[in-house]
């Protein structure tokens, strides 16, 4: 990433945001970039949740006087890439959403609503339009 290779820290005391892949998943995340950190804190943007995993590759920025306090908050764009310019996806192991730059909303995973599969939802409201039907 770009802005990993740029930060440096104080009077060249080492780099201030750089790359590193997580060792240890969950509450604990730990990544390896220049020496083996552990405890380090997960940022994301306001409304959004993220865990890293292990061997993902990770951008790390250290705050503080000596960089001494570490924060994950990002992670590297994978080779398999196909967005388009101005699309954007939120996805995870197995399921994605998609907002596409011609319009379209795309799903991809099983959907549903209220813990309720799609599908079921779907079949209850033909169902009941149905029977409303049947009554006129």
């Amino acid at each position: 990433m770009w802005i990993s290779q740029q930060g440096k820290g104080a009077q060249g005391q080492g780099r201030t945001i750089q790359m590193g892949v997580v060792t240890a998943q969950g509450e604990r995340t730990g990544v390896y970039a220049e020496g083996c950190q552990r405890l380090l804190p997960v940022a994301a943007p306001g409304g959004y949740r993220w865990k890293p995993k292990n061997g993902q590759q990770v951008l790390v920025m250290k705050s503080g006087v000596d960089g001494e306090a570490a924060c994950i908050v990002a992670q590297r764009e994978s080779a398999d890439n196909d967005l388009n310019p101005g699309e954007l996806e939120l996805f995870a192991d197995g399921c994605s959403i998609r907002l596409s730059g011609d319009g379209q909303v795309r799903l991809k995973g099983e959907v549903l609503v209220n813990g309720v599969s799609l599908e079921a939802v779907i079949e209850a409201a033909v169902l009941q339009a149905l029977a409303g039907q049947e009554g006129t």
